[in-house]
């Protein structure tokens, strides 16, 4: 039997599009003899859907296109068969009305031949306020090359039931345990599985166990694409009845490819060779800007540049995503700002390429202050002296996006988020958090990489200058400063982000107490004072824009502590 996996970037919702991506890919190997084509879990609406599913029409759509999609593929080849992910609507009128399945289009019809059955609810996650759980794991009997084919199909999460590679799995029953003694030919398993560092290994570590249990070939498809907060990398692979890596599609593109289960002690393709997990997350960030801008409707982006390394760093990214042409960059100095840091934002933009002009604040600064000096409570000092500057940069940004349609990228990162440390209607201005799940030292970390020689391909592939140095030592190597007050440095107000982030961390993604993290060996007073920032800081993140995660553990849709708590 031959197989090919579609590694599909869907839009959400626009059902035709994906139904016509899915068309063009079966176009494409129409005379190679393929007998299964599969595409990832939700694939005709894309996934996350959300609350579109509460749009009963959208299901009379769906099945409209599956009808006139079946009829198209049967002109095409009355040999090749079809599993496409879709949301399903129940017979009855309990809640929830939909389930998460899969459709084979063959022959000229289409049919439900697999549900989910283990619905996740954690972190992003919310399939339960949508979907319910199916009762039985899925077979597909597949008469294909003069054999009945015996092929379970999972969806998602329906396989990651491995306690001892999980740090905790979802309360019910195990999908795979019913299948184990089906002798099966084959486990497909379409998901929609969003990128996390190292989280594709954890997958074929996954499937492995379920290719050794079931001893039968494994064919995980996953989707790709940014949709929102989400990156879905691919990263889709097929595996041995031994758990050994056969093939593995190239993360962070949409391709497809051929998988011969007459082959099936030949690895056939290895598409992933990324050097480093930074040259990993470069990647991971570009596709969700580019993703991100695309299916908003935005053609170019706006960034403050400021001559710091974040502002350095989301420019970069904008610009390996969008082109040079499409970023435009804004200095805004203050009379506090360096001339070094002037500088140093200039030459940024010149090396990228990036159309870039100066506006100065000073005046605006002048008359803010000249407007709120005749008020009872006099002219602004201290923090709201300061955080007035960055309010008059925000609002400077906002109008010329606004002007102009750009998509102001928003520079902040996850430590600043963290504590506070920025300043609502400021610098959190923004229609896209490009850096807000990557701690500050993380940050150092990726601009050492993209300033290495080790981010040549990367450099290569998304036309970045492939000579020098891009951030520069000097950008890389300056003490962090917001340049708010005379000599100011971030280590006035906070720890060093080296200890700062461990802590975070400890809080953040291990959701350790602070009396834990004492016991860790670190300071008391510190660890208090970084707990209450982070606490005291809820409010802001409420308001902050949609952020890129790439951690387990982001400030977005899964971050959901309350803002008035003790």
């Amino acid at each position: 039997m031959k197989v090919v996996l579609a590694q599909l970037n869907p839009v959400i919702g626009d059902l035709d599009g994906n139904a016509k991506k899915i068309f063009e890919v079966c176009k494409n190997i129409k005379n190679k003899d393929i007998d299964l084509v599969i595409t990832p879990e939700l694939s005709l609406i894309g996934y996350p859907p959300k609350d579109l599913l509460f749009n009963t029409r959208l299901f009379e759509e769906e099945k409209d296109i599956l009808d006139k999609l079946t009829k198209r593929l049967n002109n095409l080849s009355q040999s090749l068969s079809v599993l496409i992910g879709i949301a399903e609507p129940t017979a009855d009128i309990q809640t929830p009305k939909l389930y998460n399945s899969v459709v084979i289009l063959e022959k000229g019809t289409w049919r439900i031949v697999a549900r989910k059955q283990l619905l996740p609810t954690y972190d992003v996650f919310d399939e339960k306020r949508y979907f319910r759980s199916a009762d039985n794991s899925s077979i597909l009997n597949l008469n294909c090359q003069e054999k009945i084919w015996k092929i379970g199909i999972t969806i998602c999460e329906d396989i990651w039931v491995e306690q001892c590679l999980q740090n905790e799995t979802i309360l019910g029953i195990d999908p795979l345990k019913s299948l184990e003694e089906e002798k099966l030919d084959l486990l497909i398993n379409l998901s929609a599985s969003p990128f996390i560092q190292s989280k594709n290994l954890l997958r074929q570590q996954i499937a492995a166990k379920a290719a050794i249990r079931l001893s039968c070939p494994v064919i995980y498809v996953n989707q790709v694409g940014g949709n929102d907060e989400l990156i879905f990398d691919g990263s889709s692979f097929t595996l041995d009845k031994k758990g050994k890596l056969q093939q593995e599609l190239p993360s962070f593109k949409e391709s497809f490819v051929l998988y011969d289960l007459s082959l099936p002690n030949r690895k056939q393709s290895i598409s992933n060779a990324y050097q480093t997990s930074y040259e990993v997350l470069f990647r991971a960030l570009v596709l969700g800007v580019k993703d991100y801008a695309k299916k908003c409707n935005f053609n170019s982006a706006i960034i403050g540049l400021s001559g710091g390394i974040d502002s350095a760093l989301v420019a970069t990214i904008a610009v390996a995503a969008l082109g040079a042409s499409k970023v435009h960059a804004i200095l805004m100095p203050s009379p506090w700002s360096s001339i070094g840091s002037i500088k140093d934002a200039t030459s940024l933009a010149n090396r990228l390429g990036i159309d870039h002009q100066k506006i100065p604040i000073s005046e605006l600064m002048n008359s803010f202050n000249d407007v709120l000096s005749t008020s009872r409570w006099g002219k602004p000092t201290g923090i709201s002296a300061e955080n007035l500057q960055s309010r008059i940069r925000g609002t400077i940004l906002m109008a010329l996006a606004n002007q102009e349609k750009y998509l102001l990228l928003s520079t902040g990162n996850k430590s600043e988020l963290a504590v506070g440390y920025c300043t609502l209607y400021g610098d959190m201005n923004g229609g896209l958090s490009v850096i807000g799940d990557l701690y500050k030292t993380s940050v150092f970390e990726l601009c050492d990489w993209i300033d290495s020689k080790l981010s040549t391909n990367c450099r290569h592939d998304f036309f970045l200058p492939e000579q020098g140095e891009i951030i520069s030592s000097e950008i890389r190597n300056k003490p962090p400063s917001a340049e708010l007050r005379p000599e100011q440095l971030d280590s006035d107000s906070l720890p060093d982000y080296y200890i700062l982030d461990q802590i975070l961390k400890g809080l953040i993604e291990h959701h350790l107490a602070t009396e834990d993290l004492i016991d860790k060996g670190f300071n008391k007073k510190i660890v208090a004072k970084v707990a209450n920032l982070l606490k005291s800081s809820e409010f802001k993140r409420y308001q902050a824009p949609p952020l890129l995660k790439i951690s387990n553990q982001a400030f977005g849709s899964g971050w959901k502590k309350p803002i008035a708590s003790i």
